[in-house]
């Protein structure tokens, strides 16, 4: 469980919309913070898994985050259709020359 407190976590994500020039409003809502804008619906809450700090569900679906940083990623992917996520995969494979 994270210790960042609800408030701080409230004004971290109304700032990144700020920042991201993206459409939205913040509130907190029966324990979770919920996110409208660009005809989305998106509900941060506190995991209960001790692997996952946050669930994030956008439009029902619900992905675990295990950080702010991933938090604020899937917020973003979310809201802002012009965001290119940045995906690193990694595999065992030969070098190549």
């Amino acid at each position: 469980m994270s210790g960042v407190p609800d408030h701080l976590l409230c004004e971290l994500l109304a700032q990144s919309l700020a920042a991201w020039r993206v459409a939205g409003s913040v509130t907190q809502s029966d324990g979770a913070l919920v996110i409208g804008g660009s005809g989305k619906a998106i509900r941060i809450d506190r995991a209960q898994h001790a692997m996952f700090r946050w669930m994030v569900t956008v439009d029902g679906r619900q992905r675990p985050a295990i950080s702010l940083l991933a938090v604020l990623c899937q917020v973003r992917e979310a809201l802002d259709s012009g965001y290119a996520a940045n995906r690193v995969r990694i595999a065992a494979a030969k070098l190549v020359p």
